[in-house]
């Protein structure tokens, strides 16, 4: 086991590149299932989600390499279609390996996902889905288990009663080879979704309208091989922007695409960031003393994402005035405030509600991350906080964040990843 150990109060600056996509290169690299051939997939993140994805597609029985940031699949030996307990426990987005096993080999046979606990995702959504396309679905001794029979799967009209990233992903990847039009109403919104699409399109599928509230899924009897470029990952582009933030630092990052973080801006202006857009390049320079933000709603793209929704509540701890940030997607992603609370700040929550009271200082703590986001607002926290922080269980962090400590190394940050038994020596 290793620790993130951070001497704070170091002002960032510098300019960085941004890593792929971590919630686009899973389901592309799912989706390499889908086709009868090669697939080369650059800008893939080194995640230990990536890692995991990796694993089932070998166990799958396709032929995985990788040299630096490309994948590439060859999935022209599937053979079997369940996915062991132990590999879908590694990551919780593994349903999305429903519709890729079921589009593949008419079967799929999955135990409950993994990862980590940060409310229910509701899986009924990608059952009941799997349903309207005309597969039969049992679930018994924790084994999910799908069917699409002699006749195979039919293009159906499906409307999600939550515009859910996963569900979206799984009815696309199910409805490229189905027989017939699988339209989809409601659908998620988000880059990542457009992103797959487009690496399916580059395929010979045909899908109209990702990105659009309305998906419309022509199916397709083959797929041909491609190579795809995964897009700049929104998410670790707008922790590395609050953590530059929190550190009154000057950062640019480059190799983004500026709508993607539009919902991550707008709170940083208010808070008195100077955030500057050209081209693929992104820079923000950071006032002496941050200004509250009045309210953060999390809401479905294009509204602000949940998965930033800690980060800013680490930034929000040291605003001058009381912030205020409503979780509206997971109901149980407040866990990282006790964590929060060691370092100092002050932060009171009621059910979906958390009321942030912004202190001057931020004291190093010994601190856990209670999973993927949370530990990167510990990483946030501990580079404003005076003195020294120890992060355990970065398991999590590695989970969406390539080489956290070496990235904000770069840039000025005294951070550095070390074994649990290793001795630490603090300022």
């Amino acid at each position: 086991m290793e620790k993130i150990i951070i001497n704070g109060s170091k002002r960032l600056n510098g300019e960085i590149a941004v890593q792929g996509a971590k919630n686009s290169v899973l389901p592309i690299l799912v989706a390499t299932l889908l086709i009868d051939g090669v697939s080369v997939i650059h800008n893939c993140p080194c995640l230990s989600d990536v890692d995991a994805t990796i694993k089932i597609l070998t166990y799958l029985g396709c032929r995985v390499t990788r040299e630096g940031h490309t994948v590439t699949v060859d999935a022209r030996g599937v053979s079997k279609n369940d996915v062991p307990e132990t590999l879908m426990h590694e990551m919780r987005s593994s349903i999305v390996f429903l519709g890729g096993i079921l589009g593949r080999t008419g079967k799929a046979v999955l135990s409950t996902p993994g990862g980590c606990e940060i409310g229910l995702r509701p899986i009924d959504l990608h059952l009941s889905a799997m349903e309207q396309f005309g597969a039969t679905v049992k679930t018994e001794n924790g084994l999910i288990i799908c069917s699409a029979g002699e006749k195979g799967l039919t293009g159906t009209k499906i409307t999600l009663s939550f515009p859910s990233v996963g569900a979206t992903e799984n009815i696309i990847l199910a409805g490229v080879l189905a027989k017939g039009t699988t339209v989809i109403t409601n659908a998620a919104r988000e880059p990542e979704i457009s992103d797959l699409a487009d690496f399916l399109n580059r395929c010979g599928a045909r899908i109209h309208g990702a990105g659009d509230s309305t998906v419309t899924i022509e199916g397709v009897n083959k797929l041909c091989s491609t190579e795809h470029t995964v897009i700049p990952d929104r998410i670790a582009a707008s922790t590395y922007m609050i953590a530059a933030a929190v550190t009154n630092g000057r950062i640019c990052l480059k190799d983004v695409i500026p709508s993607h973080i539009g919902p991550a801006v707008q709170p940083l202006r208010e808070a008195g960031c100077d955030v500057r857009v050209s081209g693929r390049w992104v820079c923000l320079s950071a006032p002496p003393r941050l200004h509250r933000i009045r309210m953060i709603r999390t809401m479905p793209y294009p509204g602000f994402p949940t998965d930033v929704q800690a980060q800013i509540m680490a930034l929000t701890s040291v605003c001058e005035g009381t912030s205020v940030i409503v979780e509206n997607i997971f109901e149980s992603r407040f866990k990282h405030i006790g964590e929060l609370i060691r370092f100092g700040a002050k932060i009171s929550a009621e059910g979906r509600m958390a009321v942030v009271e912004g202190v001057r200082k931020l004291y190093g703590a010994n601190v856990k991350a209670t999973d993927l986001r949370g530990g990167s607002a510990m990483i946030i926290a501990g580079l404003c906080a005076e003195g020294t922080t120890q992060i355990s269980e970065i398991h999590h962090i590695d989970r969406g964040y390539e080489k956290p400590e070496e990235v904000l190394s770069f840039l000025g940050a005294d951070i550095r990843r070390v074994k649990d038994d290793e001795k630490i020596d603090s300022e």
